[in-house]
């Protein structure tokens, strides 16, 4: 049995690295070998999709940031804490930047003999010869013919990354602020390395020198010393209507793209790779063939959880903007008192962590 993965990205790598571990053969079929990836990009991973990740996939303790917690701040009520989020035995969250992870699965990947990276020049090839094909490519002839169908959503936004170095301390913790124009993450990488997210609404052509300022008007409690380059990237959100079309299987950013806010991207598509694995898994211990069965187990699974946590997602950013826009401190200090009851913070941590299980 032999699947092909269509595209070269994180996504691509990662369930070709869980594929292989199970001694199936992959192809990864791609445009591009390497992707550009932008070294000032972070990903957050939960601790549950940490302890799979690192146990089924690739062991990335090294290169991971462990954070114990996560404190949520409103420019409304003068940057008061209006949620947190804390564990002092063990981590919340880790942070990893895209390129460290990438590079360890591509080195991985590279020495395995259950897999064979593929570059083809025309986007048309033999996919006959598969029993399965999982895409991940957004720009694929398949994507174009046969994943066309969504529900997106423009969020009239921005995101603009960079690294800021500041002096050593303990970094721990964190830290978002919903500012007057948008949502800032700072997210811890190191005792001198914090990565910056900051989701601008209706502000285009920014210069350096105006998100630096904006950086250091938020700035909690960090010395800086240099701030790295500064990427940017249009926001929008996605949700895929048909997940599949016979043997072939959309995954990862072309099911749902969610806004940044809450780290949750990359988490909803390590649950998928979970949820995949283990309906190949069965197939296979069951003598029974890779088609389209595979897909339209996926796809009942999981659809119904990744809409239900993508609208979640979405609700949680227009709750904000609406404040935002209509200068009102209402919300904030309600969520402040929802944030008191010991309860809901044990239920919005367990989500955070595990996505929606029922």
């Amino acid at each position: 049995m032999k699947v092909c993965i269509l595209g070269s990205g994180l996504t691509a790598l990662s369930l070709a690295k869980a594929l292989v571990n199970q001694k199936i053969y992959v192809d990864i079929v791609a445009l591009h070998k390497k992707p550009n990836i932008e070294k000032s990009r972070t990903i957050g991973i939960s601790k549950s999709n940490y302890e799979y990740f690192d146990k089924n996939i690739i062991k990335i303790q090294k290169i991971i940031w462990k954070l114990k917690k996560i404190e949520i701040y409103s420019e409304n009520l003068k940057n008061e804490k209006i949620l947190n989020f804390e564990n002092n035995t063990n981590h919340l969250f880790s942070i990893i930047k895209n390129h460290q992870i990438y590079e360890a699965l591509n080195k991985s990947l590279s020495k395995n003999k259950y897999c064979k990276k593929t570059k083809y020049k025309k986007k048309i090839f033999k996919l006959d010869k598969y029993n399965l094909i999982v895409n991940t490519d957004y720009n694929s002839i398949l994507t174009k013919k046969y994943f066309n169908k969504k529900i997106e959503k423009a969020y009239n936004s921005f995101a603009f990354t960079t690294v800021i170095n500041h002096d050593k301390i303990s970094n721990d913790t964190a830290i978002q602020i919903f500012t007057k124009i948008g949502p800032l993450a700072f997210l811890p990488l190191s005792k001198t390395k914090t990565s910056i997210v900051y989701s601008i609404y209706d502000l285009k052509n920014l210069s350096r020198e105006k998100i630096i300022n904006l950086i250091n008007k938020y700035n909690p409690k960090f010395k800086i010393k240099k701030i790295d380059k500064i990427e940017h990237f249009k926001l929008k959100s996605l949700i895929l209507r048909s997940y599949y079309y016979k043997n072939i299987l959309a995954f990862g950013d072309l099911l749902h793209r969610i806004h940044p806010l809450a780290g949750q991207g990359f988490n909803m598509t390590i649950r998928d790779i979970n949820s995949l694995v283990n309906i190949i898994k069965e197939k296979i211990d069951l003598g029974l063939p890779l088609d389209s069965s595979v897909n339209d187990e996926f796809e009942k699974k999981i659809k119904h959880k990744n809409y239900i946590f993508s609208n979640s997602i979405d609700l949680v950013q227009e709750f904000f903007n609406f404040e935002r826009k209509f200068h009102n401190s209402f919300l904030s200090k309600s969520v402040k008192l929802l944030g008191r009851n010991i309860s809901l913070n044990k239920m919005f941590t367990k989500i955070a962590d595990k996505g929606i299980n029922s």
